[in-house]
């Protein structure tokens, strides 16, 4: 009776077994398929996303968003791909209850990675509405440099210094922006300092003749150039330079344009006999006060002298 028994449970198992194994090689095909779907999808997909890039990054006037757009496209059409495989498979309910879990879980990772949606949703609105472009020159916060891309999570900053900052997306959205290179134009201010003796019309004549004749420096009706009194300082009288410069490239336009201009200021003001005084320290008396007490120190020769003797 035993054996009868182990026989029957035996055959049960190899039953199952040979029929699981049929049903394997049933679906074997549609699983192959499947999963060449899934790779073939997301080959496509990459394709597709660099043929994107390429034709609308040549047209775009907008590189940032044509890049961003390319990146939702790839994990789009991946996510069809892995999608349409799964019902190729006959595995149509696992897919639903991906869907159904996905949602879930976003909800449930939404509370726990808020930093990283809070992110991902502020990129997204970027990508339509953002005050700057590619190359641009941006201040956020503390942060001062070239825009070279828009991700979902950041936006990649380069600094004049060589350093890479990525700023989070929710930053970017939240602060003030300081956009030095929006409309092409930036003004360069610096102040030069005179004596109380020199001639303060003369002085500003010999700097505006300067900047008139830069070729660098903007000129047109709506950017001005001029020069003007600013303070009348302890040991000077300051004069405030302010000039128009082209902003393709911030770093040469308001750095080193702006040092040249410094320079040839300085040089014609010296060559024309003008002072350009350090800062000079008075000494007051006050009414009580008849004379400056000073004390003579003897010479070292007076001491050895005085000890001879």
């Amino acid at each position: 009776m035993l054996l009868v028994q182990e026989k029957t449970a035996t055959e049960t198992v190899v039953a199952a077994v040979e029929n699981y194994y049929e049903e394997f090689l049933i679906v074997l095909p549609r699983i192959a398929l499947a999963i060449f779907i899934v790779v073939a999808g997301i080959l496509i997909a990459q394709v597709i996303t660099n043929l994107f890039k390429r034709r609308f990054l040549n047209k775009a006037e907008d590189p940032l968003m044509a890049r961003f757009l390319a990146q939702a496209l790839k994990i789009i059409l991946s996510l069809i791909a892995i999608m349409v495989a799964l019902d190729v498979a006959g595995l149509s309910g696992i897919a639903t209850g991906i869907l159904t879990a996905a949602g879930g879980a976003a909800i449930i990772l939404g509370f726990a990675f808020q930093d990283i949606g809070k992110n991902f949703l502020a990129g997204i609105i970027l990508a339509f509405n953002r005050p700057f472009n590619i190359n641009d020159t941006i201040m956020v916060d503390t942060h001062f440099g070239k825009v070279k891309a828009l991700n979902f999570r950041y936006t990649h900053v380069k600094t004049t210094d060589g350093r890479d900052i990525y700023i989070p997306n929710s930053d970017v959205l939240t602060k003030p922006v300081e956009n030095y290179t929006a409309d092409g134009f930036y003004r360069v201010d610096f102040t030069v300092g005179i004596g109380y003796e020199d001639d303060i019309e003369a002085a500003k004549t010999i700097i505006q003749q300067i900047l008139d004749s830069n070729k660098d420096i903007v000129h047109n009706d709506t950017h001005e150039n001029f020069v003007i009194e600013s303070e009348l300082a302890a040991s000077t009288v300051n004069l405030k330079v302010l000039f128009w410069v082209h902003t393709i490239d911030y770093r040469k336009a308001s750095r080193v344009l702006r040092g040249q201009v410094i320079q040839q200021i300085k040089v014609a003001l010296d060559t024309n006999g003008f002072n350009l005084p350090a800062d000079v320290k008075e000494i007051k008396l006050y009414r009580n006060v008849e004379d400056i007490p000073l004390r003579l120190r003897k010479d070292p020769r007076d001491y050895l002298e005085d000890n001879n003797n």
